[in-house]
């Protein structure tokens, strides 16, 4: 899939890392399975997201869970610390 606006994708991101401390379980997965879904690649937002996430995987549930390794796993971002949370948590 084409992106026909990089540049608000790049706008989401930015805006998402600002206030990733006030986004749930399911909005992190949410995010970062749209950009996988378009093929866009957002490192600095997966990094974040990564972070996050690994820190607040108790809150995640199933669907969290499966949104958010199947977007790492599909765009080929390596986050071990988050891939080891989402397998202890499963």
């Amino acid at each position: 899939l084409g992106v026909p606006a990089p540049e608000l994708f790049d706008a989401i991101a930015r805006e998402s890392v600002q206030r990733i401390g006030s986004l749930n379980g399911q909005d992190l997965s949410n995010i970062v399975w749209a950009y996988a879904t378009l093929g866009v690649r957002a490192p600095q937002l997966f990094d974040a997201i990564a972070r996050e996430s690994t820190q607040r995987i108790g809150s995640f549930n199933g669907q969290d869970l499966a949104n958010t390794s199947w977007a790492f796993a599909t765009l080929g971002i390596p986050a071990p610390q988050l891939f080891d949370a989402i397998a202890r948590e499963s």
